[in-house]
C-alpha cells in the first residue's frame, strides 16, 4: 500500500450522487493527470460508481473510502474497489480485511496507530489531519513510530498539500478540493481537470501526470 500510494500521492475523496457521473468525473481527474479515486460510500451510488470506473476507465485506480464494517468491506470488494480506506480503526475492520484487497485504516491517535500498525498495517490515514495537529503531530510522531507512513486527509488543500507531502512519514495527502459538489452538480468536468492539474503541477513542476510505474494491488497491506 505504501508503494501504491507514494505513486500516486494526490487522491481525490469523492462522493458521488449519480453513478453516471463516475466515468465522467475519472475521465476529467485523468486529464489533469490524477490517476486515483477514493470514491466514499457516503450514497447509494457508490458502488455502482466504483464498478463503471473499473468498466470505462480502467486506467484510473478506484478505491472505497468511509468503509465502516466488514460487511462494506465485501461490497466495496464485490463491486471492484482497488483498495479500502476507513476512518477509523476498529478490531472488527482490522481483523477483518480481505487478504488481498489493500487496506488503510485511519487513526487520530498514537494509541490508535500503534494497534494498527500491531495488526499489520504500516500505512494509514490520519484523519482529519489538520484538526489533529496537522504536521506538526506528524512530526512529533515520526521517531517513535518508526515505519509507519500516513495518508493525512482533512483540511488538506492546494495551501498546504506541499507541507504535509514534504514529510518523510506522508506517503500521500487526500481532498475533495478538486472535486467539490458544486462542479459535480454542475457536471463541469473541464473545470475539474483545471484543478486537478494544478494540483500535479504543484507537486511535480511541469510533469503532467502522477503515473508510474504498474504497482502490485495485492500482498501485504
Amino acid at each position: 500500500m505504501s508503494e501504491l500510494l507514494r505513486s500516486h500521492p494526490i487522491i481525490p475523496v469523492v462522493t458521488i450522487e449519480n453513478s453516471d457521473d463516475a466515468a465522467p468525473l475519472a475521465r476529467a481527474l485523468a486529464r489533469g493527470g490524477i490517476l486515483i479515486a477514493e470514491i466514499t460510500f457516503r450514497t447509494a451510488a457508490a458502488a455502482a460508481a466504483i464498478e463503471a470506473i473499473r468498466k470505462e476507465v480502467p486506467e484510473v485506480l478506484v478505491g472505497a473510502g468511509t468503509v465502516l464494517t466488514p460487511a462494506l468491506m465485501r461490497t466495496a470488494e464485490s463491486a471492484g474497489a482497488q483498495f479500502l480506506v476507513s476512518p477509523g480503526a476498529t478490531p472488527e475492520l482490522l481483523s477483518n480485511t480481505p487478504a488481498d484487497l489493500p487496506f488503510v485504516p485511519g487513526v487520530a491517535s498514537v494509541s490508535e496507530m500503534m494497534m494498527a500498525k500491531d495488526h499489520g498495517f504500516f500505512m494509514q490515514k490520519f484523519f482529519p489531519a489538520e484538526a489533529l495537529g496537522g504536521t506538526s503531530f506528524l512530526k512529533a510522531i515520526a521517531a517513535p513510530l518508526t515505519g509507519v507512513s500516513f495518508c493525512a486527509t482533512g483540511g488538506i488543500g492546494p495551501e498546504n498539500l506541499k507541507s504535509y507531502l514534504s514529510l518523510p512519514n506522508v506517503a500521500a495527502v487526500g481532498g475533495s478540493w478538486m472535486v467539490p459538489q458544486a462542479l459535480m452538480a454542475e457536471k463541469n468536468w473541464d473545470e475539474i481537470s483545471s484543478l486537478s492539474g494544478a494540483a500535479v503541477t504543484m507537486i511535480l513542476g511541469g510533469a503532467k501526470s502522477l503515473r508510474h510505474e504498474s504497482v502490485n494491488l495485492g500482498g501485504e497491506a
